[in-house]
Order: C-alpha cells, then sequence, then structure tokens
C-alpha cells in the first residue's frame, strides 16, 4: 500500500473579484429593473455560450483578463504529493494561494478544477473562528469539534484535560467561546486540533496571534506531532520556523508552484526572490489592506530626509511611516511592525503599546500618519523587510502582511582599524547596537 496520504492534482480555484452583489434587501425600484432586464441576460448568456465555441474568438482570449472578465485564479494546476509523517512548509507572499490551498484540503470550499486525495482524519487551525460555536461554552466547543474530526466522545473525553492544560483556560472552560480573546480563542483551538488524534493536521499561521511563550509551545507540540508520525502542513511567514520545523517544503507564487524541495533550499529561493529594495509600497483604495473601517494607504523607510534607495548608513536614525484611514475610531487600535532580516527571522516586533498610554499617536478619523523610529547604531549591516501590523488590541487582526518594503544597511560605525582587519563589512550577531563602556576601577 502507498503510503501518500495526500495527493493534489491539477488543482485550480477560481474566484470573482471586482464589483460583488449588495448584500441585503433591495429596493422596489431595483427589483423592477432586475426583472426587466432579466430576459435579456438570457439571451447574452445564451449567445455568449454560442460564441465561446467560434474559432474567431482567439483575439478575445488573448485579451487580459481584466478586459475579458472579473475573475482571478487564486490556484492554477498545482499539483504535489505528501507521504505518510512529513512536515511539509507552504510558504508565498500574500496572495500566493497558501491558505487558499488548505481550505481546499479541509473541504471548507471546493475546486474548480482538479482533485484532493487524502488518506486520514484531518485537523485544521486555519484562522480564529473556524470551527467553533461563538454561543457555547469552550467545554462544549471541544466535544464539538472533536465531533466534527470524526472522534467519539470517549476519545475526546481521554484527551480533554490535556487539551484545557495546554491551552491555559482552567478558569474559564465554561465561559461561552464568545467572551474569549482573540489569544484565548488561539490557544483553545490550536489545543483542540493539535491533540485530537488526527492523522493529517492543516495549520495556517498559528503564529500570528499570540504571546512568544505561547507561540513557543505551539511549535514544540507541532514537532512532537511531527515525531509522532503525523502528517503536518504548515503555512507560515516565519521562515525560521519553516526550516525548524519542515523538512520539505512547497513555494507557492501567483496560485502556482514554483518549487518544491528541501526546506532550507526552498526558503533560501523565497528570500532571494525580494528582488531589488522597495523602500516604497503604496495601495490604491480598491486593493488597500484593513476592513471597511480602518485601511492601510501606504508605508515608506528613510533616512536623511526622503532618501527613497533604499540603502542606508548605520550612523542615521531609520524612520519608519504607516499611512492610514480610519473611518470609525477605536480605542483599542495597536499599529506596529515586524522587522524581518535578510533570513526571514524576526529581529524584533514593536507597537505603539510598548510605550506608556499618554505617548501614543492620537488616532482620528480620517488620514493618519504614524512614524515610528530605528535609533542609529542598532542594526547590523544587511537587509531587512517590514511587516506591517494593524489589529484591535487583543481581539483581532486588520493588516497582517508580509515584508512589504526592503531596505539596506551598510555599517559604518563602531569600526576600529583592528576590527576592520577581521571583517570589513559586518559585525558577528544580529545587530551591532552602540553600548556605552566605562572604567570602574
Amino acid at each position: 500500500m502507498s503510503d501518500t496520504v495526500i495527493k493534489v492534482q491539477n488543482l485550480s480555484k477560481r474566484y470573482r473579484i471586482g464589483s460583488v452583489a449588495r448584500a441585503g434587501y433591495k429596493t422596489i425600484r431595483e427589483t423592477i429593473v432586475d426583472t426587466a432586464k432579466a430576459p435579456f441576460q438570457r439571451l447574452a448568456s445564451s449567445l455568449s455560450a454560442l460564441r465561446s465555441q467560434s474559432p474567431h474568438l482567439s483575439a478575445l482570449r488573448s485579451l487580459p483578463s481584466s478586459q475579458r472578465d472579473d475573475h482571478i485564479w487564486a490556484l492554477k494546476d498545482v499539483s504535489f504529493e505528501v507521504k505518510q509523517g512529513d512536515v511539509v512548509g507552504i510558504i508565498g507572499r500574500n496572495g500566493a494561494g497558501k491558505s487558499t490551498l488548505l481550505k481546499i484540503l479541509s473541504k471548507i470550499t471546493e475546486p474548480t478544477e482538479g482533485r484532493v486525495e487524502l488518506r486520514g482524519c484531518v485537523g485544521s487551525l486555519l484562522e480564529v473562528g473556524t470551527g467553533f460555536h461563538p454561543e457555547l461554552t469552550g467545554h462544549e466547543n471541544v466535544y464539538m469539534y472533536g465531533a466534527i474530526l470524526g472522534m467519539n466522545r470517549w476519545e475526546i473525553t481521554r484527551k480533554f484535560d490535556e487539551i484545557v492544560a495546554f491551552a491555559e483556560l482552567e478558569k474559564f472552560i465554561e465561559t461561552p467561546v464568545k467572551r474569549y480573546s482573540s489569544g484565548m480563542y488561539m490557544r483553545l483551538a490550536f489545543a483542540v486540533a493539535a491533540h485530537l488524534e488526527t492523522e493529517i493536521l492543516l495549520v495556517d499561521e498559528v503564529l500570528a496571534v499570540g504571546d512568544a511563550e505561547f507561540q513557543k509551545k505551539c511549535l514544540g507540540k507541532m514537532d512532537e506531532v511531527a515525531r509522532g508520525g503525523r502528517t503536518v502542513l504548515f503555512v507560515s511567514h516565519n521562515m525560521a520556523a519553516v526550516q525548524s520545523l519542515c523538512r520539505t517544503a512547497l513555494l507557492l507564487s501567483s496560485g502556482r508552484v514554483v518549487q518544491t524541495g528541501d526546506s532550507k533550499a526552498v526558503v533560501t529561493e523565497y528570500l532571494s526572490g525580494f528582488g531589488e529594495n522597495q523602500s516604497i509600497k503604496e495601495w490604491p483604495d480598491e486593493s488597500a489592506p484593513g476592513n471597511a473601517d480602518i485601511q492601510l494607504k501606504s508605508i515608506s523607510v528613510f533616512a536623511d530626509g526622503r532618501n527613497d534607495n533604499g540603502i542606508y548608513h548605520s550612523r542615521n536614525d531609520i524612520y519608519i511611516e504607516m499611512q492610514f484611514t480610519v473611518n470609525r475610531s477605536h480605542s483599542a487600535l495597536c499599529v506596529g511592525l515586524d522587522l524581518l532580516n535578510a533570513h526571514g527571522e524576526t529581529i524584533f516586533r514593536s507597537y505603539q503599546t510598548d510605550m506608556t498610554p499618554e505617548q501614543w499617536p492620537k488616532v482620528k478619523q480620517g488620514e493618519n500618519v504614524w512614524r515610528c523610529i530605528i535609533p542609529c547604531g542598532l542594526l547590523n549591516g544587511g537587509r531587512y523587510g517590514i511587516c506591517p501590523r494593524i489589529g484591535l488590541h487583543n481581539i483581532s487582526w486588520i493588516v497582517y502582511l508580509d515584508s512589504v518594503v526592503q531596505f539596506e544597511i551598510v555599517l559604518d560605525h563602531g569600526v576600529s582599524p583592528f576590527w576592520s582587519i577581521l571583517d570589513s563589512r559586518n559585525r558577528p550577531g544580529v545587530i551591532a547596537p552602540i553600548l556605552k563602556w566605562e572604567s570602574i576601577t
């Protein structure tokens, strides 16, 4: 018998973009207009079907999709196999198709083309809220989710205490989960998915929510799951975690598989694809990250005024500006960023909430421009990426993006003649801070 537990063949998924039907009730006028248009729409649809068989449509088919229709392929002709016990990382930029792939594998959505073969029960942790009923308690949701995964009551009961202890929710397990913070929700969701004995575990960016200690527990549990012979597909923007946990990786770009193989080689290929420094990123209104209340419009990095070439000296302060619009005020708004090095490792995460509330920048309705300053003499020479983060404190993420702007630091501080003999460019280590030294004897 083959040891292949996941087999994906020519998998494609198409979504409609652009205008969408307005939710809610229609006015009488809209109903009358739609009724009058219906016969003509049916006629146009029939004519379109006939024309699609005509050999004279080759020129039309060659038009860009933006001129031809309003659909986009989130996945296109994706094929791969996963053996039992494999731990596979799935990486790629935002919009590459990673989450769509896991939703199809977990049977949340149907593919447009292609097929998926799965051998074994599948447990998934795709996003906060998936699989739980907000009106039920944590206790009830553990049993409900376990039943959805195909576990019987005895199996769930046997694991129940271990699940609750891992989630550290003993005091709140009888509380409806609608009253949980996002961190509490994630802890319980991950604990259920990881502890119930499914043969296949799908995990999508589990490190996006939760404190450092919880993230460490998650990685440790996934390593334990993997060593236990279960199959894991792990989507993450944390390249260090992917290389640590996964033997193999799959790189997606624009819905297609561009490379598979050893995780370190695939991560290296992914990081090399960032190209030249892009110190400014702007979004048009229709595609700006965020939601109806808050949208990120631009992010830029500069030093010495508006120096946009993306290469800066370590003796200069680095300025990062984020422009976002607020249509409804949020007192719990949390704005920040992750700084990544060239290996995709997080150097630090910073929020405005690191300061005292009295020092927080003012949030106003309309346009906001906030600036973060990385002090001179902190970063080592090398290439860095900035990942913008906007969320509601202890509730949910609104913006959580990959490295959308990049810059390079040229080390020119603290270099003595002795040091330049050893290394003419960088110091050892992740950062190169200027620290105070003094003699006390």
